[in-house]
Formats: structure tokens, C-alpha cells, sequence
């Protein structure tokens, strides 16, 4: 942990050396963002102590909640005529429609400069553009389908193995109920409860089925009796969760593990940035697992995006934002608290936590990189789908073949 500390506090200075002074003067840039929680509040921190160092100065408008919040704000800004200097969007699809319009700033000369294309995979790099033209500085790479427990809990449940499969996930939920406690931490909002439904249709139903889901919109796939399956076990884990779950933010629901009050999480490695913001430590207090089942690595994450300014200072210091953005000692920096992985393949991750080298670990194998709905699929249809799942979960009445129809229903419907 201290060789950890010592490399993240000579990252800030390596950063400002790999900038020119030329770039660096006066560059003030407003960045508007949803990363307030206490591990995602300690990550913006680090990115922006680097960007200052750079010789920019860092207007923080972190705005509370999830992107489904922070996206429209930002958007209405933009459209307004009153852009930040840069803005988060998550991995993906999200930003096409004002890339289409032209009010996105293109980040082709930047990249083609900093050889973007040979420190990125091939999907993130396809991910960050729109009509062959880049339009997004990408920050880290989130594994979406990750199961955090909390070791304490199940120690006291006497669960001594992590479960592998979806039979010896129930048996260890089963008994984290009988010891009194609860067994799966729920955030009962409709992109977590997506987020839940998507880990176990790429587990339990295999990339195969996840692929036809999410890539080829294959209606006859949702309507197979795999996918009725994934429901099913979607829908069981409604008896594990507890009252309070209804609306609770996600960070909440992490609270509940390291406080040792649930044993279970279902959620992207951003709930790590809450564990090592507590001051835990993976593999020694809490676990994960990518699973039950498959064993992949859903790639999603964060970029910025930066609208269309028509000042020179504001562009450089857009520029400069993005420099530090992609550089290896920034993005080491701000994952090592975010909980995420760099997104660039050429970052020394030697130091990152046991959860990181699992999730690195997988990377390493192309056929385990899987691309999360957000970069594979419309918006407004992973938007629906979102309700749709959301929905079911809160109505036990609704069977798996009536999901599974209504699930088809949106895709055929947005084709």
C-alpha cells in the first residue's frame, strides 16, 4: 500500500511534465460530472490535482446523482449555448446524437498526435467515435458485472467458499438470511436493477445469448427459453433483498456491505472506489467475483466529451484537459481510487488491488472482453428495456414469458 501511495503522489508531477509550457498557461475548464460519492469524490480529485499541476486550473460542477441526472443538465447547457468545457458521458452511444449535430468538438488531430489508436483495444477506440471522427477522451475501463461480498458477513453466515454458480449463490444467500442478516444489498433504481439483470443474462446465459440480446436485437433469442431462465434467477433474488431497497442509491447499498449490515452486491467495480475509500481492502475484507457462471469482463466506462467553444483559451484548455486525460500516470491515478482500469494497455497496473487483477486478468483474453449495452445499443432502447427490467422486478406477478414478450415487444417496436 505505501509503494501504492508513493507512485500516485509522483503521479501528479509526471503528468505536468509531459506537457509543454506552452499549453499549460491559463487554462481554466469547467467540468461537469456525477462523481460524488466519497470513492468517485477522491478519483475527480486526483484528476483534477493532475490537471492543475499541468497548468490548468479545474472548475468543479459535480452535480449529485446518477447520469440519468447529470446527462440531461449538461445536454440542455450545451444546446443552451452555455457548454462546460468538458463533460462526463458514460462509454458508448450516449454522445452520438450531439456529435451529429455538430456541437461536439472532433479530437481526431489529438489523437492521431498521441497515437490514441495503438494504447486503446479496438472496441474502446471504435466506442469513442462517431461517423469515423473521435469525439471522446476516454478515462477508464468498468467492469459492469461484478458480485461484491463482504467477507465479514459471510464468515458469520458460514459461507466459506465463493459461490461459482447460481446453485451455490442461492445456498450462500439462503444462508446469510438464516444468520439474520441481509443478503443481497438492492438499489432499487431501474439502470442498477438493469445492471443486476445484464451481469446475470451474461453469466448465467452466456455471451452467446448476451450478444444476440444486446448486439443483434434478436427477438426469436429474448423470446428462447435461456433467456425465460435468466428472468427466473433475475426475479428469485427479489426474496433476498430488504425493505428499505425501493429508490436507495447504489453507494447506499455499498454502505450496507462495509458496515457488515448485507453480504451481497450486484454492481459495476465503481462500489470498489467506495471500499478503498473506507479504507478496506479486496481479497482481505471483501471479495469478488465476475460471475456466477461465465466468467467475462463487461467493458464500459466513462469519457469526456467537449462541446464546441469558440475561444482559443477555452480550446487549449480543453486540449490540455484531454492530454492529461490519456496520459498514463493521470489515468493511473484517478482509477487507483475509482476502482475501475485504466483504459490504456500501456499503464504500469502492477499495484492496483487484487479486484483490478482479476478484472485485468480477464482482459487479457479477447474472447472474455464484452462490450456493455451502453456501447452496443441505442439508447432509447436500452432506456426502455431499463423500465421494462425495473418493472418486473417490482411486479412479482408478472411471469418470465410475460417479460421475455414485452422484452421483444420494445426491440421490434424501436426497429
Amino acid at each position: 500500500m505505501r509503494k501504492l501511495m508513493m507512485a500516485l503522489v509522483g503521479a501528479t508531477a509526471l503528468v505536468a511534465a509531459s506537457v509543454t509550457g506552452a499549453l499549460a498557461e491559463g487554462k481554466k475548464a469547467e467540468v461537469l460530472h456525477w462523481w460524488t460519492s466519497g470513492g468517485e469524490a477522491a478519483a475527480v480529485k486526483e484528476l483534477a490535482k493532475a490537471f492543475n499541476a499541468a497548468g490548468g486550473e479545474w472548475v468543479d460542477t459535480a452535480i449529485a446523482g446518477s447520469g440519468s441526472t447529470a446527462r440531461p443538465i449538461g445536454i440542455n447547457r450545451i444546446i443552451g449555448g452555455n457548454p462546460p468545457t468538458a463533460m462526463q458521458f458514460n462509454t458508448g452511444t450516449q454522445m452520438n446524437e450531439l456529435a451529429q449535430q455538430g456541437l461536439l468538438r472532433p479530437l481526431d488531430d489529438l489523437a492521431k498526435e498521441q497515437d490514441w489508436k495503438s494504447v486503446l483495444t479496438p472496441s474502446f477506440y471504435q466506442a469513442i467515435q462517431f461517423q469515423d471522427h473521435i469525439y471522446g477522451a476516454p478515462i477508464n475501463d468498468h467492469g459492469q458485472n461484478w458480485v461484491f461480498y463482504s467477507k465479514a458477513v459471510f464468515t458469520k453466515a458460514g459461507v466459506t467458499e465463493e459461490p461459482k454458480t447460481w446453485d451455490e449463490m442461492f445456498a450462500a444467500l439462503d444462508k446469510i438470511k438464516a444468520a439474520g442478516l441481509i443478503p443481497v444489498a438492492v438499489g432499487g433504481q431501474p439502470w442498477q436493477l438493469q445492471s443486476m439483470f445484464n451481469a446475470i443474462l451474461l453469466g448465467e446465459g452466456g455471451k452467446d445469448l448476451y450478444a444476440k440480446v444486446w448486439k443483434d436485437l434478436d427477438t426469436d433469442a429474448v423470446k428462447s427459453d435461456k433467456f425465460k431462465h435468466v428472468a427466473e434467477v433475475f426475479a428469485k433474488l427479489r426474496n433476498y433483498q430488504d425493505p428499505g431497497s425501493p429508490n436507495r442509491d447504489w453507494n447506499v447499498a455499498t454502505g450496507m456491505l462495509i458496515d457488515g449490515k448485507a453480504g451481497i452486491q450486484f454492481m459495476g467495480d465503481w462500489a470498489k472506489g467506495e471500499f478503498i475509500h473506507a479504507g478496506l481492502v479486496a481479497d482481505k475484507d471483501f471479495g469478488c467475483i465476475l460471475g456466477p457462471g461465465e466468467s467475462n469482463f463487461m467493458m464500459g466506462g466513462d469519457i469526456f466529451v467537449f462541446p464546441v467553444l469558440k475561444d482559443k483559451t477555452a480550446t487549449d484548455a480543453q486540449t490540455l484537459l484531454a492530454t492529461v486525460i490519456m496520459s498514463k500516470e493521470g489515468q493511473l491515478a484517478f482509477n487507483s481510487k475509482k476502482g475501475s482500469v485504466p483504459v490504456r494497455l500501456d499503464v504500469d497496473t502492477s499495484k492496483l488491488d487484487a479486484c483490478a487483477q482479476k478484472g485485468l486478468n480477464a482482459l487479457k483474453d479477447p474472447s472474455r472482453q464484452i462490450l456493455a449495452p451502453d456501447v452496443l445499443t441505442p439508447q432509447d432502447i436500452v432506456q426502455t428495456e431499463g423500465d421494462l427490467i425495473a418493472q418486473y422486478w417490482t411486479t412479482p406477478s408478472m411471469t418470465a414469458d410475460q417479460f421475455a414478450t414485452q422484452f421483444a415487444q420494445v426491440i421490434e417496436q424501436a426497429k
